[in-house]
């Protein structure tokens, strides 16, 4: 008992890094990708359907491939492919950045689309052109709505950032890894991550259905 205390206490600091990079690559990702999300929905309701088409086309892409495959085009297939180098963590953020942005985007169209045709109509009858429309009617109250769902997008991000040991980042999965490999204590340290992902899924979840019931009480 002593011994698996010990292993505990010396793995620790070393997750707790790992961590800290996990949360920093989802949030710096969640960032980039709800621009991304933000504009690639607003292109889904545009009027043209060439614009429309160029935001479908990346939605179903990302969609429609692993994020794994994505990690590796990113940081193996366009550095050799346009002769450039580029670093894990940058990589990595910009694969998991494509990848939420793809479903932002349909989070956002969805939210745009929820919002009530009559308040589009009356906005439009007070001499309202289409961009102040979307800028002070629609999308203040579809985003209000999308909360809850880029919470859930957060924690899924968090859990596709364990996807990123592949390239070398050493977020927490990979600390896992690097520890396992010096004790070869598989089933502590394992069980440590496991619960440091549990705990900070479960406070998330959490956070998203407590906004989700305020915004349906207002």
């Amino acid at each position: 008992m002593s011994d698996t205390l010990q292993i505990m206490s010396d793995a620790l600091p070393v997750l707790l890094d790992g961590l800290l990079i996990t949360l920093k690559i989802a949030a710096i990702s969640l960032v980039i990708a709800f621009v991304i999300g933000l504009i690639a929905g607003l292109m889904s309701t545009a009027r043209s359907w060439i614009i429309r088409g160029l935001a479908g086309i990346y939605v179903d892409i990302i969609r429609g491939t692993p994020l794994l495959v994505q990690v590796f085009f990113i940081y193996f297939g366009l550095p050799e492919f346009f002769d450039f180098r580029i670093g894990p963590e940058i990589a990595g953020i910009a694969a998991v950045s494509l990848n939420a942005g793809a479903y932002i985007a349909e989070v956002v169209r969805a939210g745009i689309n929820s919002v009530d045709k009559g308040q589009v109509e009356a906005a439009r009858s007070l001499g309202m052109n289409r961009y102040y429309t979307m800028r002070l009617i629609v999308l203040p109250q579809a985003l209000r709505r999308m909360i809850p769902a880029f919470v859930n997008q957060f924690v899924i991000s968090i859990k596709d950032t364990s996807l990123l040991s592949v390239i070398g980042i050493r977020e927490l999965t990979q600390s896992g890894e690097i520890i396992i490999s010096t004790n070869f204590k598989s089933f502590e340290i394992w069980g440590m991550v496991g619960v440091f992902y549990f705990v900070l899924i479960l406070a998330l979840s959490r956070l998203s259905r407590l906004l989700e019931r305020r915004l349906n009480l207002r």
